[in-house]
């Protein structure tokens, strides 16, 4: 498969990987959608998580020698562990950052959150741009132009990039030529996830799916938008 869902049929022999890393669980007592906001950092669990991650990363598998993360708090922390295990730099490219939401800040369900609250329905009439928030689109652009950067500067080797659900989620769909528009409750972005996208060349090839962290789960926030 190529980028956008194109077979790769002469794909060059350079083989290189970008993993799509979620962080890890939040400490979020009052489960509000915190999208972008400053402060929200990891929980002991998340932290576990990174950790989880870090050892995944590092067992002799792999072949990384770029790490770039979201700007956002709970990103940069996910990815300290696994920064300090392999010895590496990490970049910061603010096109990994969460996307923007209307109900950021808001508490979101129908009983005492904010869909209970007409003044809001106007901003979910459209689910397929989404109405709420940032284009699926634009996600699409941004992300896939971060993926493609961190391919190029670790051609032939491995990058990981820590990020967010819907970004990642979105990204992996734009890759795999499905719709934008998807139901949230079946994203297969769990918390300290890891997407891998598998490249010869610039054509994608396939796309494979990990939870290091995956008896940590249970119990775990499923805030949207996280």
């Amino acid at each position: 498969m190529g980028v956008g869902g194109k077979l790769c049929k002469t794909c060059p022999m350079v083989l290189t990987t970008v993993h799509l890393v979620r962080h890890g669980e939040v400490f979020n007592p009052d489960k509000i959608l915190y999208g972008r906001l400053p402060g929200y950092h990891l929980s002991d669990r998340g932290k576990l998580m990174a950790d989880r991650l870090a050892e995944y990363f590092a067992d002799g598998t792999h072949d990384i020698t770029e790490l770039v993360s979201s700007p956002l708090q709970r990103a940069q922390e996910t990815m300290q562990p696994i920064a300090a295990a392999l010895g590496l730099a990490v970049r910061i490219d603010e096109r990994l950052i969460e996307a923007s939401n209307y109900f950021e800040g808001k508490t979101f369900g129908v009983g005492d959150g904010s869909l209970r609250h007409p003044q809001h329905w106007p901003h979910l009439i459209n689910p397929f741009k989404p109405s709420w928030g940032e284009p699926y689109k634009e996600q699409v652009a941004r992300m896939h132009a971060a993926v493609a950067d961190a391919r190029n500067r670790a051609t032939g080797h491995e990058a990981v990039l820590v990020s967010h659900q819907l970004p990642i989620w979105i990204a992996r769909l734009a890759f795999e030529d499905r719709r934008l528009w998807h139901d949230p409750r079946k994203r297969e972005c769990s918390l300290a996830s890891v997407t891998s996208l598998h490249f010869a060349g610039d054509s994608l090839k396939n796309v494979t799916y990990a939870e290091p962290a995956s008896d940590l789960l249970p119990g775990a926030s499923t805030v949207p938008g996280a």
